[in-house]
């Protein structure tokens, strides 16, 4: 025998779940989103560089913002300027539950031994990261939420520093046109006062430094792949 479900009361339910997914900037909710923001002085000179974050259910953004400290409903530096939002059905944990333990770092159960909720998974990598020492260069912020998507499984998981850098620069969507402008008019100044002021030797040796940063990084992530954490 079918329930008796009120069309009224289904169309509600339809609403509740559509609105809960609906981005709030000036609340800085992004449900399930990925968030992005210019971190100063560094984003001045290397403008695809920023700060990332992931974001529960309610909006709420999680980003690993020092040793042992996971900032909860404070992005660190200041309000998302770019953000992508993630499809549920582009994730596996709604087939898969996941739990720290093998040799790639994740171990899978059947749906059928209890599956986990989308920020119950994001709760998992958060209790992980308050125990990791933060460093700019090993276990950083973007090892926090590559983190959570290999666990959430988005895609497939094999997410790392470097792909979800080069991910979020070509599918993130700006907030607001003001985003974009407080994204990259520190960087145009920086590079227009360092022409002026010292010309080719300035831009050889910002583009020695982005080199080598992006050496280290690739260099960590597939030739060490313990170097880096993830």
């Amino acid at each position: 025998m079918e329930p008796n479900t009120h069309p009224q009361h289904t169309l509600m339910i339809q609403e509740n779940a559509s609105q809960s997914m609906e981005i709030d900037p000036k609340r800085d909710r992004f449900p399930c989103c990925i968030v992005w923001t210019p971190l100063p002085v560094l984003s001045w000179f290397i403008p695809f560089i920023g700060h990332l974050g992931i974001c529960r259910e309610d909006g709420v953004i999680l980003d690993f913002a020092g040793p042992n400290f996971v900032c909860v409903d404070n992005f660190a530096f200041g309000a998302p300027t770019c953000y992508f939002q993630i499809g549920k059905e582009q994730c596996g944990y709604a087939q898969y539950s996941a739990a720290y333990g093998n040799e790639d770092g994740y171990e899978h159960a059947e749906t059928g031994r209890g599956a986990l909720t989308w920020d119950e998974i994001l709760h998992k990598s958060t209790q992980e990261f308050q125990h990791q020492s933060y460093n700019l260069l090993t276990c950083n912020c973007h090892s926090f939420v590559a983190n959570c998507l290999n666990r959430l499984k988005f895609q497939a998981g094999g997410w790392n520093v470097v792909n979800l850098a080069i991910f979020m620069f070509l599918n993130g969507r700006w907030v607001s046109k003001s985003s974009i402008v407080k994204s990259y008019l520190p960087f145009l100044i920086v590079i227009v006062l360092g022409i002026i002021l010292g010309g080719t030797t300035f831009l050889t040796y910002l583009a020695l430094i982005v080199f080598l940063l992006i050496g280290w990084f690739v260099f960590g992530t597939y030739c060490f792949k313990k170097l880096i954490y993830l």
